[in-house]
């Protein structure tokens, strides 16, 4: 068979192909880019996904670990030569609980199917062995190098051995007669142990049934004995009541008296109390309860009255402060604009006026000198010298008066501003501004406290007056001598304590009245006889009889019981006769079984004689030719391999006479080992007629350059007679063949 081309969406394959050519195909892909991706497409192709496997700890089922990372549902194609001509095999997902359920096998460029191809049948069919024999001889995986035996694997091997019969495995047969001696008998486990617990039991029942028997006879004479005792008690308990029924009987005459000498008691209680009308106890609970409630409201209007002083004396500090400001009795308004406003000041003139005239006199003096000496000068620049003197002394004459006149005018405000608010800062007197009007913001705030607590404890003294005064006025009804809140209150202690008395004297009387009615109703009203007063006084009490009764049948009730478990494990357990045949049958069972131990035993070992035989036909012809690939991998280093028939390995490096075993070798030459023994099994259990591909998925990673050179050059020749691929992550395969034109290179991803 050999494979022309693969597609799929599988994994994170969405929708690759692979095209793939005779012979040798090296097959190059960086890690994680779908190289067992590939594998496991491929023999999903052949032989299906396992719609049954579930996820087990640390490995996931193929249908999950394979399932389309963008959701598609899984497909895929595979074209193919096989010995039914060119095939194209097609398996798609039409049920999400059935992945690639959908199988069809089609002769190429036809829709002719193939009746011998099926779903299940497939990989079979074409190549000739089951999907556990593939994948334990031509699907060789790095991660699943290592050799593990398995029934379908002996079957095959053991057929190159025998006359070509696949129908039998010493490791079924084995495990079969295997079960069937466990079955019988395993450590504590099996038929025979079962059979000997059960007759073991039947025994224990039968000395159980025995010591039960004894065990009912002895509760049923207790069982009496404890009736009897029952009778006697309930006799005794009849002739203490009669006894105690006479004795009520005579005190019946003093209870009477008891009972009328109380109910007379409460009838003049009563008389009084309609006399001094006196209220009913819920008038005086609620009367005390509205005076309780009036000494709360009296606390309140004391509390009352000193807040409302705390307030007056606020809003008397408060309108002190304002009084105390520079603007008091103005309004906050007229304080800011007083402050932002200069005072109105009266400066004196005389100084400013006689420094003008002085100034002017000084003017004309000079003026008049100048025109004296230059009066007789031509009219020109000369001549008018004496009116610009005149001119500039008057000039400043003015000038002089005015400032003085404003310096005056300042120091007049500020002193007007010291006197009036201490300080000629306008920043300060702005502030005393704003100071007034929160001052007097204060003093209303404080005015409105002092009126809103006045009106608060006003309120409180009329409710407290009104219902003093209603109170009162209710209280004088039945006791005119109250006439404030203690003597209304004393009186109505009073009436409380009288109507407890009533009250008490009344229920006396009730329950005077009810002990006789009861009395009479138990002892009965009629004459005593002479029988009556003639009987003994007993020797226990009611209680101690009624006590004794109770023990009695509960003690009874004990013994009855039990004496019902016993009857009833006894009738469960069966007859003592029943159980003496089924006893007599065990015993000959246990023979039985026992022969039948004892021949399957003797027949296990002939088994591993004959399976011993076999071994050792098979074992040196798979071991020489392993011995073979496995010379040429590691180039002539080791020239022998042995293996028993759990696939155990060892290796015999050259020009030495003992065996190494396997776990002793590196990992780079264990899986060299593992290799040639894997690749001598193909040659040994796979079909010879049509080879089926080998497929290989990093098998030569551990491998150093020499040793995956000799593996490279030994698949090289066996790709002369079956289609060979190899995936690996390394370069140095593509690089071995980069000038063999016969080796199809690729690479993936």
């Amino acid at each position: 068979m050999k494979i022309h081309r693969l597609s799929a969406v599988f994994g994170r394959l969405q929708g690759e192909t692979l095209a793939l050519g005779d012979g040798l195909n090296i097959l190059e892909a960086p890690n994680e880019s779908g190289k067992s991706t590939w594998c496991a497409l491929l023999t999903a192709m052949l032989y299906g996904v396992n719609s049954r496997e579930r996820d087990r700890a640390g490995v996931l089922a193929e249908k999950n670990r394979y399932t389309p990372w963008d959701g598609a549902a899984m497909s895929g194609r595979m074209d193919c030569a096989s010995r039914f001509g060119e095939l194209t095999i097609l398996r798609e997902t039409r049920r999400q609980t059935a992945p690639m359920g959908a199988f069809s096998a089609c002769r190429a460029g036809t829709a002719e199917p193939i009746p011998e191809l099926t779903a299940a049948g497939c990989g079979e069919a074409l190549l000739g062995v089951s999907r556990e024999v593939f994948e334990r001889s031509a699907m060789i995986r790095q991660s699943d190098l290592g050799i593990r035996a398995s029934p379908e694997l002996e079957r095959r091997i053991l057929s190159l051995v025998t006359a070509g019969e696949e129908g039998t495995s010493y490791t079924e047969a084995s495990d079969a007669l295997r079960r069937q001696l466990n079955r019988r008998r395993h450590n504590r486990t099996g038929c025979i142990p079962e059979r000997e617990a059960e007759r073991q039991e039947i025994r224990r029942k039968r000395e159980d049934l025995q010591s039960q028997r004894r065990q009912l006879a002895e509760a049923e004479e207790q069982l009496r004995r404890l009736e009897a005792f029952q009778r006697q008690v309930e006799q005794d308990l009849r002739d203490a009541q009669r006894y105690a029924a006479v004795q009520r009987r005579k005190a019946l005459e003093e209870l009477r008296d008891q009972a009328q000498a109380k109910e007379a008691a409460a009838a003049g209680l009563r008389a009084a109390a309609e006399a001094e009308r006196l209220p009913e106890s819920d008038a005086i609970a609620r009367l005390r309860g509205a005076l309780v409630n009036l000494e709360t409201v009296r606390r309140q209007l004391t509390h009352a009255r000193e807040v409302r002083d705390e307030a007056m004396k606020a809003a008397l500090r408060a309108e002190q402060a304002a009084r105390e400001s520079p603007f008091a009795g103005e309004t906050p308004e007229q304080a800011r604009q007083e402050a932002a406003a200069p005072p109105n000041v009266r400066v004196r003139l005389w100084p400013s006026i006689g420094i003008f005239l002085l100034f002017l006199a000084a003017a004309v003096g000079l003026s008049m000198l100048v025109t004296a000496r230059y009066g007789a000068a031509p009219i020109g620049r000369q001549r008018a010298i004496p009116w610009i003197l005149f001119a500039a002394v008057t000039l400043g004459g003015v000038v002089t008066s005015y400032l003085m006149r404003k310096h005056a005018v300042e120091r007049a405000r500020s002193a007007a501003l010291k006197k009036r608010f201490g300080t000629d800062d306008p920043a300060e007197i702005t502030a005393l501004a704003e100071r007034y009007g929160a001052l007097c913001q204060a003093q209303d705030a404080a005015r409105q406290d002092r009126d809103g607590k006045s009106a608060a404890a006003g309120a409180l003294y009329e409710t407290l007056r009104s219902n003093e005064q209603a109170i009162l006025l209710e209280v004088r009804r039945f006791a005119p001598e109250a006439f404030d809140a203690a003597s209304a209150d004393a009186a109505l202690r009073r009436c409380a304590q009288k109507r407890k008395a009533l009250s008490e004297a009344e229920a006396a009387a009730r329950e005077a009245r009810l002990h006789y009615d009861l009395t009479v109703r138990e002892a009965g009203d009629g004459p005593l006889t002479a029988e009556d007063l003639a009987l003994p006084v007993p020797e226990h009490t009611e209680d101690e009889l009624r006590a004794a009764r109770e023990t009695a049948r509960l003690r009874a009730a004990e013994v009855r019981a039990r004496a019902d478990r016993l009857q009833g494990a006894m009738a469960a357990a069966g007859s003592e006769e029943d159980l003496a045949v089924r006893e007599t049958e065990l015993t000959a069972e246990l023979a039985r079984l026992q022969g039948e131990y004892d021949a399957i035993a003797l027949a296990m070992e002939a088994l591993s004689a004959a399976n011993t035989d076999l071994q050792s036909r098979f074992s040196p012809a798979l071991g020489r030719r392993a011995a073979e690939i496995f010379a040429q991998l590691t180039e002539n280093r080791y020239d022998a391999v042995a293996l028993d028939r759990n696939f155990r390995l060892s290796a015999e490096p050259r020009g030495s006479y003992a065996l190494r075993d396997a776990q002793y070798l590196s990992a780079g030459a264990l899986d060299q080992l593992y290799l040639a023994v894997r690749l001598a099994i193909c040659e040994l259990v796979l079909p010879e007629g049509d080879p089926i591909p080998l497929i290989l998925d990093d098998a030569l990673t551990n491998f150093d350059d020499g040793r995956c050179a000799a593996a490279l050059r030994f698949l090289r020749q066996e790709a002369e007679t079956r289609q060979i691929l190899l995936f690996t992550c390394h370069s140095r395969e593509a690089a071995f063949f980069r000038d063999d034109p016969a080796v199809r290179i690729q690479k993936l991803g």
